[in-house]
Parts: structure tokens; C-alpha cells; sequence
């Protein structure tokens, strides 16, 4: 199925402490097998996640939140109803 999406920066090729652009909705997708990361503005750990190479998943975080995931593209988005 197709996901609809509103783009809202530039894609980041594997994003280490990176708060992208200070997104709350991040779009990752896995160039390979890979754990991502999101730590809290004071770099405590929030949670992880694996995706598998050609995943793709929408992630919710606050703004100042920073997301790692090697071998991946993240990118900032929103929904169309928001």
C-alpha cells in the first residue's frame, strides 16, 4: 500500500545524534539489516528498533530528540492531516 507523507527536509544518509531538523515524524528507511537508535535531548536512552534492509517505518519523537541508525535514510515528514 502507499503511504502518503508531506516531505519536510533534506534526507539524511545515516544519521548518528542527529535531530532531523527537529522533525516529531521521521521517515527511515534501511539501505541494509539495521538497529536505529532515538536518545533524548540529554542523551538518555529512549528505545531501539531493527529494520531489515528495504524497511521502512515512520517514527514519532520530540523535537529535540536525536536518532542514530547506520546503513539507512532518515528524513523529516508529516501527515497530510495534520
Amino acid at each position: 500500500m502507499a503511504q502518503t507523507f508531506i516531505v519536510k527536509g533534506a534526507v539524511v544518509t545515516n544519521p548518528s545524534a542527529n535531530n532531523i531538523g527537529r522533525a516529531v515524524f521521521v521517515r527511515v528507511t534501511a539501505t541494509a539489516d539495521t538497529t536505529g537508535t532515538v536518545v533524548d535531548k540529554d542523551d538518555g536512552a529512549i528505545g531501539t528498533f531493527y529494520l531489515e534492509n528495504g524497511d521502512t517505518v515512520i517514527i514519532e519523537k520530540d523535537p529535540g530528540d536525536k536518532l542514530t541508525c547506520a546503513t539507512s535514510k532518515a528524513s523529516a515528514v508529516g501527515s497530510p492531516r495534520s
